[in-house]
């Protein structure tokens, strides 16, 4: 499956924070901001994450639900969500399903070094479960006013 504009969001089961398995389809009947994120408790990510914070109430406003996807445990999550005070829910992608599925495990290189790892990008899925807008390789500063303008205009 893959992701395409337009066409059904490839669907995942994963742990959440809590253990409790959770499938981007028990989620219908709601907007969903889908954004994957490479590890908790870094600079950027934990950025990210507070600016997701800080505007989840506007979110909420516009029937959106915010879904962080990292491949770290969610013991790791849990105290993340903890530190941060972040009110959505996180989920554990260890096996890299879900970033596969979505096609943002990609090759990277760090001072010369290869390895796989997780493209920081944000998917935009609409009450039926379709996609309506991907944002890949994002730019932490300003990203989540742009998920949150492209909801505001397009919902």
């Amino acid at each position: 499956m893959s992701t395409e504009v337009g066409k059904q969001a490839p669907d995942f089961t994963l742990p959440d924070q809590n253990g409790n398995k959770v499938s981007l389809s028990d989620f219908r009947g709601k907007h969903v901001v889908l954004y994957f994120y490479p590890k908790d408790m870094t600079p950027g990510c934990t950025n990210e994450a507070c600016d997701f914070r800080d505007a989840e109430e506007s979110f909420s406003e516009l029937d959106a639900v915010i879904i962080g996807v990292s491949p770290d445990a969610e013991e790791s999550h849990q105290k993340f969500i903890d530190k941060h005070d972040l009110p959505f829910t996180l989920l554990a992608d260890e096996d890299h399903q879900a970033a596969k599925a979505y096609d943002v495990w990609k090759l990277k290189e760090n001072f010369g070094n290869e390895f796989h790892g997780m493209e920081r990008s944000t998917f935009i899925i609409d009450k039926e479960g379709q996609l309506q807008k991907e944002f890949r390789d994002v730019k932490v500063d300003g990203h989540v006013d742009e998920a949150l303008n492209f909801l505001r205009e397009n919902s």
